[in-house]
């Protein structure tokens, strides 16, 4: 027999959200950056005047989410801010059905495609030589391993980061690593053939190729190439 979980009330949820906020809002008063220490719990509960137990609970509500961080035996700290939350939800999402496994997957290759091809503009002009070098050898090694009849996902997930690094932009390479790690989650049983992976090597050296070039029509088209087989596969299974 399953054991029911006990669900805290209401008023306590209520309480765990405000409690919850006014440690935020501690954070952004005091200008605290990503790694910087928190005062002790006995600090905390009187600069924002809750209970122990309520901070307690806030606290555990804010790791999850990245927010803090808590180290035992040293203190809590303000965490890495990261979007882990999104990529678990979003993951859990996609894996409870096959139909949402789809609409993730659909959903997640929309956002990517419009988020590369919408930055082109700015990609191009930043990517120096030494970036183009790195992203012709990443290019290499897919075909290496596709031609052995291996995988490439660390490869391809470094290509695509490798991309927006001279934007200077974190909220940006936070985004695409974030959806990249839903989409390896989400999709690792969906089919490939040989003519499919040659055609996503063949779109990442084209995609070089056209920043090197700095081609922007071409560097808008290669991106729509790299998602091709996947848009196919899922027009092809949408409602199967």
């Amino acid at each position: 027999m399953i054991e029911p979980i006990s669900r805290p009330s209401r008023g306590t949820q209520l309480r765990q959200r405000e409690v919850a906020e006014r440690i935020k809002q501690y954070i952004l008063h005091h200008h605290l950056r990503p790694g910087d220490a928190l005062p002790t719990e006995a600090e905390l509960c009187a600069a924002i005047g809750a209970s122990r137990s309520s901070v307690r609970e806030a606290i555990k509500a804010l790791t999850a989410l990245d927010i803090v961080e808590v180290r035992h035996g040293y203190g809590t700290y303000v965490g890495k801010l990261s979007l882990a939350a999104l990529v678990e939800s979003l993951s859990f999402r996609g894996l409870l059905s096959r139909s949402d496994d789809y609409q993730v997957l659909s959903e997640l290759v929309q956002v990517r495609q419009t988020l590369e091809q919408g930055l082109a503009s700015a990609i191009i002009p930043a990517l120096g030589e030494d970036l183009r070098g790195e992203l012709e050898r990443l290019t290499d090694e897919m075909d290496e391993r596709a031609r052995a009849g291996e995988t490439f996902i660390e490869q391809d997930r470094e290509f695509h980061l490798l991309l927006m690094k001279p934007l200077g932009n974190e909220l940006v390479t936070q985004l695409t690593a974030a959806f990249w790690d839903v989409h390896a989650i989400v999709a690792p049983t969906m089919p490939t053939t040989p003519e499919s992976v040659r055609e996503t090597v063949a779109a990442h050296r084209a995609i070089v190729r056209a920043a090197s070039a700095e081609d922007l029509h071409g560097f808008a088209e290669a991106i729509a190439a790299h998602y091709a087989p996947v848009r196919r596969h899922l027009k092809e299974n949408r409602g199967h």
